[in-house]
């Protein structure tokens, strides 16, 4: 816990923004879920693939990916397509989900079918533009 506080003040020194729940989600992006297991289960009934975030407050690259790549008017065409959760890399009840994905190091990007099964990744930040071709190929990937 003191670790996480060094970081988040850190952070906040840098100049970093602090964003890091899903309700304190900028305008405009797309609508997050915070529980894996009931993102799964919402893209299983609802028949769409999912993004699942890794992410946390003291890293600068994720908030970045936040606030200017998921609202971005080059990914709003995908908002609805897939369902989107945003999961703390901090927090004790994500830890099953980040092993069993192998999270290592974030901002981490697992892309699964509506069968809840990997049909992609991806680990560091990227522009709006590449995401949005990275969405692309997902969708392709997932029918």
């Amino acid at each position: 816990m003191k670790t996480r506080m060094f970081l988040a003040l850190a952070a906040s020194l840098a100049g970093l923004p602090m964003i890091s729940c899903a309700e304190e989600a900028p305008k405009g992006s797309p609508k997050f879920m915070n529980d894996y297991d009931k993102a799964v289960a919402a893209a299983a009934k609802e028949k769409k693939p999912v993004i699942v975030i890794f992410s946390a407050t003291w890293c600068g690259p994720c908030q970045v990916m936040k606030k200017k790549v998921y609202p971005s008017d080059a990914v709003k065409g995908f908002h609805d397509k897939f369902i989107w959760a945003y999961l703390d890399a901090d927090e004790k009840s994500n830890e099953k989900a980040m092993k069993d994905f192998g999270v290592s190091g974030i901002p981490h990007i697992e892309f699964l079918g509506a069968d809840g099964k990997s049909v992609g990744k991806q680990v560091g930040s990227s522009s709006p533009e590449d995401f949005a071709k990275k969405l692309d190929g997902i969708l392709a990937k997932a029918k």
